[in-house]
């Protein structure tokens, strides 16, 4: 266990945390929504501090980021818990193990220094804090990016963007990039599906792409909860409001944990949201979970040359020379060194 970062002691031995944007006020020997951070005798203690349920080496597509260091490995951790309760979670066996098992901890103890130079083996070239909301162990992922930058390693969180801005200024100290989840622009959605709300997530958006690191957005588009034309066009002028430079992934969706009455998206849909994300000024428009569609590809925003072919997470050609276009010499925004 360690001491938490940025929470607020009360008078009354109640403790106020602000990492995310829930703010939970934590009575004695209570935790926080994501059930990992508790009130210890009038202390905040993360209950996940190093501990690892899931390491792995993968593609930074799948991430997804697109505009990162294309083609690199991504050593990738995560702990248990989330401060969120979505009905669809791919990763729900982890985000919601301390819900589902009577407040349980697990996971294989590791230190930060471990993890950097178990990625350092790894060859990869950045960490990425994923499969649940990264900052619910923050603790650790703050711990171990400031390690890991001072060693070359880029560091990348892949989050439902709902911390505060607090968080978001503190992170950005040691953060590269980021991929953040903007699942509707409802906050019935919100609420309904993820218990939470839509408004921390677009300020966090904004802030991130201020503060300079490097922002990318996912939308899994619902049939029948976010898929219809006027709110993916809202989405898609949102992110243009913020930066024209964001790459948006669209990606489908598959009944999975708590949402199996929906269907799969539609390969349509999906070919539709980009068209709309194109045609509101977006510069870069990506179709995810349906290899082969072309959707996947970069072009050159300037002269429309395909400088990056991918076939799902795989980079078939990377045409890019220092970060341009071959053809016009246009740059791309992005993280290409």
């Amino acid at each position: 266990m360690k001491e938490a970062y940025l929470y607020e002691k009360k008078d009354d031995g109640s403790v106020k945390c602000n990492l995310c944007s829930h703010r939970c006020t934590i009575k004695q020997g209570r935790r926080g929504i994501c059930m990992v951070r508790e009130n210890q005798n009038g202390s905040l203690k993360s209950l996940v501090y190093g501990k690892l349920v899931s390491q792995n080496v993968d593609p930074i597509e799948k991430k997804p980021l697109f505009h990162f260091l294309p083609g690199s490995r991504s050593y990738s951790i995560s702990t248990v818990g989330c401060n969120f309760r979505c009905l669809h979670c791919q990763n729900w066996q982890i985000s919601q193990y301390p819900q589902m098992n009577n407040g349980a901890i697990i996971g294989q103890d590791a230190t930060p220094n471990e993890t950097v130079q178990d990625t350092i083996l790894s060859g990869s070239k950045s960490i990425s804090y994923t499969y649940v909301e990264p900052t619910i162990f923050y603790e650790f992922a703050r711990d171990t990016g400031v390690i890991a930058r001072s060693k070359g390693i880029k560091n990348v969180f892949v989050s439902n963007g709902f911390m505060t801005a607090d968080t978001c200024k503190d992170s950005a100290s040691f953060l590269d990039g980021i991929n953040i989840d903007l699942k509707a622009f409802t906050d019935k959605f919100y609420k309904e599906v993820c218990k939470a709300r839509l408004q921390p997530v677009l300020d966090a958006i904004t802030l991130m792409h201020d503060l300079g690191v490097w922002v990318e957005v996912t939308t899994l588009i619902i049939p029948g909860w976010n898929d219809t034309e006027a709110e993916l066009k809202e989405i898609a002028q949102f992110i243009k409001g913020v930066s024209s430079n964001i790459p948006w992934h669209v990606t489908a969706f598959h009944p999975t944990y708590r949402m199996l009455d929906r269907p799969p998206t539609p390969v349509e849909t999906l070919r539709r949201a980009r068209e709309i994300g194109l045609e509101e000024g977006l510069k870069y428009v990506y179709q995810g979970n349906v290899p082969g569609e072309g959707g996947e590809n970069t072009y050159c925003p300037k002269c429309g040359t395909l400088v990056i072919a991918r076939y799902g997470f795989s980079i078939l050609e990377n045409k890019l020379q220092d970060g341009k276009c071959p053809k016009c010499n246009q740059a791309l925004d992005g993280v290409w060194h």
